[in-house]
């Protein structure tokens, strides 16, 4: 499957502030602030996955024991070796594919009652229409839920200008480039106002300085409507700059061995890039994940 999966609106507020992270607990604490710093609120949990397993059926263990909470409102980053479960862990959670053992959880949430989990995913493909205009590929997943083209058409036109993309409604995907399809991808999930946002090495296939632009736009999205974001990628440096938890994953079989607290301010900007604390993070996250590495290269001889 490629492209966005979109599922049923949730009617979120976009308060002013910014998520931070603090203490050993994995539920974050939630700061609401103009500047950086302010008084702390607690964050219920949003999403749980307890000892969840996944053995696909040619008998492959892509993960096992996984356990992970995630507050309202975090930008979580997942990091690992090559095929350690990054991909099969979100595809679980999006209910893409059915665990083998454990349990998925959401507590809490008023989506219970007519089945949906306010979520959107982005794939690492855009995998847009090409044979319609960039408005109507982000209709989509609205058209699929019985939305009108007319009703649709405030939502589209916002999440147009979020993505910088507001003079190319009529555009067809041939016409723009990797990184404006990759907008288009991004807006096609946002039209839904989903709660959680899944993302799966969405940059990974664009140039440094598009994907740079790119990490920008996303948390200046992100800080303004307040929705969590679990975001896939194998770049130590992106996931420090992006999130407030990094979660490193172990080789095959997919598991958690640490979380890093990235309890840096936002907006990050290219300052924090070239800081020491920055460069701190990064060599923190980069050791453990050698060691995943290590665990790897272990497990193959």
């Amino acid at each position: 499957m490629a492209g966005v999966a979109g599922f049923p609106r949730s009617n979120l507020a976009a308060p002013a502030g910014v998520p931070r992270l603090r203490g050993p607990t994995l539920i974050a604490d939630m700061h609401n602030t103009e500047t950086s710093i302010s008084s702390t609120t607690s964050s219920p949990a949003l999403f749980r996955m307890q000892d969840v397993s996944k053995r696909f059926p040619n008998g492959t263990l892509a993960l096992q024991g996984m356990s992970l909470e995630c507050g309202d409102h975090e930008f979580i980053s997942f990091l690992g070796p090559s095929g350690c479960g990054k991909s099969t862990a979100l595809r679980l959670i999006a209910g893409l594919s059915k665990i083998s053992s454990g349990t998925l959880e959401w507590p809490n949430r008023q989506a219970a009652a007519t089945g949906g989990r306010e979520l959107s995913f982005v794939f690492q493909e855009p995998t847009l229409m090409p044979w319609t205009s960039v408005f109507n590929n982000i209709w989509l997943p609205l058209k699929l839920s019985g939305v009108s083209r007319d009703a649709a058409a405030p939502a589209i036109q916002k999440v147009l200008d979020m993505v910088g993309l507001a003079r190319f409604a009529d555009v067809y995907p041939r016409e723009l480039s990797g990184g404006m399809k990759m907008r288009v991808s991004i807006a096609r999930a946002l039209v839904t106002q989903p709660r959680m946002l899944l993302m799966d090495e969405p940059f990974a296939a664009l140039d440094e300085m598009t994907r740079l632009k790119l990490n920008n736009d996303l948390l200046a999205i992100w800080r303004e409507h307040r929705f969590l974001v679990i975001f896939v990628t194998h770049s130590v440096y992106e996931s420090v700059y992006l999130s407030n938890r990094v979660v490193v994953m172990a080789a095959r079989p997919g598991r958690v061995i640490e979380e890093f607290q990235i309890d840096e301010p936002y907006p990050r900007s290219e300052e924090f890039r070239t800081s020491s604390r920055y460069n701190q993070h990064c060599i923190a996250v980069q050791r453990t994940l050698y060691s995943a590495l290590d665990g790897d290269e272990s497990a193959d001889h």
